[in-house]
């Protein structure tokens, strides 16, 4: 049985759900016209295609109208903490420009605790890293206190501090899991691996942080127990490759790269969509 701390997020609480947020990514966040934003929209700024009801309305022909970015976006939760908890479900809509204002400076900031919370929550999960359980869930009750802070406090708060004192731990936790690996394990935190063949590879175990693997083939790679937090994974090619116990791999990494039915993935993750399944 995985070794979690009472009464604080589960995995499937750190997903977003839409239902219960007012399209905060939809307004809060700006984005450029590019090959994952057919317009630009300035931060702050309802898109063009967000309802009343705080619903998308061409939600299901997203990539098809060229916002394949909203697609791999994910916010951890955060809208709807935003929404809920710190605003006490008050729309934006309804309150003042000053009120609307707040909430949208505030609601990056959860994201960012919240993406923290996701990682501490999964490396509590990972019995290898049984050494550091007591830190990890110290830093995880300190990381969720933080996201039930005012919306003042939250917009003073120095999040990147607090995110490198997580990393200290998140890096001791990558060390402790990877050495079960047997065999020799790739180093390539930070590589520049965009474009790279490596169909097949044997990347068991390996150090991949923050790498760019961005439009690299990986079909058929043995990807098994490495450590993929940060790692740039769009249009990488992970058909048939195997993910199985791969760890720090979120969501929007998932849904920015192509992959099949024949990819195998963590618990954690969901298979996207818009993936073609091999029949």
């Amino acid at each position: 049985m995985h070794d979690q701390p009472v009464n604080l997020p589960a995995l499937h609480d750190l997903r977003a759900d839409c239902t219960r947020c007012f399209g905060l990514c939809c307004v809060a966040l700006p984005f450029s016209a590019s090959a994952d934003f057919a317009v630009d929209k300035e931060a702050g700024k309802p898109c063009s295609h967000l309802g009343t009801d705080s619903r998308c309305g061409i939600h299901t022909e997203l990539r098809q109208r060229g916002f394949t970015g909203c697609t791999v976006y994910d916010c951890f939760g955060a809208g709807q903490q935003v929404s809920q908890v710190t605003f006490g479900g008050e729309d934006w809509r309804t309150g003042t420009r000053e009120h609307a204002r707040r909430m949208f400076d505030v609601f990056p900031v959860v994201r960012q605790l919240h993406e923290l919370l996701w990682y501490l929550t999964e490396a509590l999960s990972l019995p290898a890293a049984r050494p550091v359980h007591a830190d990890l869930r110290r830093l995880l009750r300190e990381t969720e206190r933080l996201t039930r802070q005012t919306p003042q406090e939250l917009g003073e708060l120095d999040v990147g501090a607090h995110r490198q004192k997580v990393n200290v731990l998140l890096l001791r936790t990558s060390e402790l899991v990877r050495s079960g690996t047997p065999g020799r394990k790739k180093d390539r935190r930070g590589a520049d691996l965009m474009g790279a063949r490596l169909k097949g590879a044997d990347l068991r175990g390996a150090n991949l942080r923050g790498a760019y693997l961005i439009a690299a083939d990986l079909t058929g790679a043995d990807l098994r127990s490495a450590d993929l937090i940060g790692a740039d994974l769009r249009d990488a090619d992970l058909t048939d490759a195997d993910l199985t116990d791969a760890f720090f791999l979120t969501q929007p990494q998932l849904n920015s790269a192509r992959g099949s039915g024949g990819t195998k993935l963590p618990r954690a993750v969901t298979r996207p969509v818009h993936w073609t399944a091999q029949l």
